[in-house]
């Protein structure tokens, strides 16, 4: 299974972005998708999860302000990103659960949110 991510860039604090991951050549059903971020020198954490049957959660620092979604028919989730803050400035990783059971990441996108 391969994750392409896109959507990170630069943005000013209030600001809002919206991420995209797609996966692509599994031959299995994937579970869940979602997304983790990792600031410089810090553990990476997670952000928000969503099942294939729309089953969502999201991590209580960015309650209100994300929300995560997908589409099955595209294998594609997306997390949209609204009132950025400086402390959201990290490395968006996004990864998928297979029935294997297995798990796979993407290449993440830079997020960077200015005061």
């Amino acid at each position: 299974v391969q994750l392409q991510a896109s959507g990170g860039g630069l943005v000013q604090a209030g600001g809002s972005l919206r991420l995209s991951c797609a996966a692509s050549g599994s031959r299995v059903s994937i579970n869940a998708m979602g997304w983790y971020r990792q600031r410089p020198g810090e553990l990476r954490e997670a952000v928000a999860i969503i099942t294939n049957v729309g089953m969502s959660n999201v991590e209580d620092s960015v309650k209100g302000r994300f929300t995560i979604t997908r589409d099955n028919a595209k294998n594609t989730v997306y997390l949209e990103m609204n009132i950025l803050k400086p402390e959201d400035t990290a490395v968006y990783l996004c990864f998928a659960t297979t029935a294997t059971p297995r798990a796979y990441w993407g290449q993440g996108t830079l997020v960077t949110v200015s005061s």
